[in-house]
């Protein structure tokens, strides 16, 4: 489980401080790991851990705690929401996209997770010495047919450039502001007992692109990246079911990983059929050869949805009427059991727990 940091006379502190440490009135709190690892970007416990005990406690306020895929907050009556994100991908060409298009499309997502429709984006980027121009010309191409396809206007951003040797050739930030539409509510915390839990697609399917260009892999059908815009998606689920209570997008350490946030943040128990969870078969093929498991590993292009029981089906029509969630699937519920995990009836009839990513899979994903 991840350790929640305590406070002591208003400053952040973590449970597992070391014994005969002095504190002043700002001390860093003391972690398993003196250094960031790779780890630590995996979106599993050790990303949970950095936020929870380093971060958070600094900054915290209402907005920033629920620890969602994006800031909600009001403006003179409108609802907007607000998202930022950082992309490292190696290599930053894959079958099925770039970093490019992947930078335009998670932000997109991050914003259509709190049910948002987005308006206005910003672009940085970290340049390396050296990066051949023709290379950041593709990049950009695929930034504005992305932008374009998702119906979101590039505004503003700002480029930097570092010492050859120094970087590894782009990084990009973008940041997303999206218009929250009356009467939509989408909370991780809005879970609960009896809502029945939607992915829009086969699982895996980016992380195992990459990977396999890494590897060298070849197989009788490319996999190609899932990357896309989710935002047409979900306004086309909001527009059948309203009151969706929780979505997102299983980005970093995979279905399970967010599974488990979401859990912990509801405070519910969640189980998944192993059966009823959708996966390909070059994909299940390549992860048994990688040594992977699907369930852990990123998707870019997907979502989940949690929704009451009598709408699931409503739901379950409409996103398989749009061409993103043509292989739509009820995956699992919301149980009382266990609150704050996530179980796994087997295809054998067993259970076990599926827990958050504790290590670093795939490196640089995203």
């Amino acid at each position: 489980m991840i350790t929640v940091a305590k406070e002591r006379n208003g400053v952040g502190l973590a449970n597992d401080v070391e014994p005969g440490i002095a504190f002043g009135s700002c001390p860093l709190p003391i972690m398993n790991h003196k250094e960031i690892v790779m780890a630590h970007g995996s979106g599993g416990k050790l990303t949970q851990q950095l936020i929870q005990k380093m971060v958070l406690p600094q900054f915290k306020n209402e907005l920033l705690n629920p620890l969602h895929d994006g800031a909600m907050f009001s403006i003179n009556g409108a609802k907007l929401a607000f998202s930022t994100d950082s992309f490292v991908v190696n290599p930053i060409f894959f079958p099925g996209g770039d970093i490019g298009d992947l930078a335009i499309n998670g932000t997109v997502n991050d914003l259509a997770m709190c049910g948002a429709r987005p308006l206005y984006l910003s672009a940085a980027f970290i340049l390396e010495e050296g990066f051949p121009m023709p290379e950041f010309w593709r990049v950009i191409q695929s930034m504005q047919r992305a932008a374009h396809t998702a119906g979101i206007s590039l505004v503003t951003g700002d480029t930097k450039v570092v010492d050859r040797g120094k970087g590894d050739k782009i990084f990009i930030n973008t940041s997303g502001i999206g218009i929250i539409e009356p009467g939509v509510n989408i909370h991780p915390r809005r879970a609960e007992v009896g809502d029945k839990i939607i992915i829009n697609g086969p699982m895996a399917v980016h992380g195992i692109a990459i990977m396999s260009v890494r590897e060298g892999l070849e197989f009788e059908t490319e996999i190609a990246s899932d990357t896309a815009p989710l935002n047409g998606l979900v306004q086309a689920m909001l527009a059948a079911a309203r009151d969706i209570h929780v979505l997102r997008d299983p980005t970093r350490g995979g279905i399970t990983s967010t599974l488990s946030e979401i859990a912990e943040q509801a405070k519910v128990g969640i189980r998944l059929e192993e059966s009823c969870i959708p996966i390909s078969e070059e994909v299940k093929g390549a992860c048994e050869i990688l040594g992977l498991d699907p369930l852990y590993v990123a998707n870019e292009g997907k979502l989940l949805a949690f929704v009451k029981p009598r709408e699931a089906d409503l739901l379950l029509s409409a996103m398989r009427a749009y061409p993103l969630g043509r292989e739509a699937a009820i995956i699992g519920e919301v149980v009382n059991e266990h609150p704050g995990y996530v179980t796994m009836k087997t295809r054998v009839g067993g259970t076990r727990v599926v827990d958050m990513l504790s290590g670093e899979q795939l490196p640089r994903i995203c």
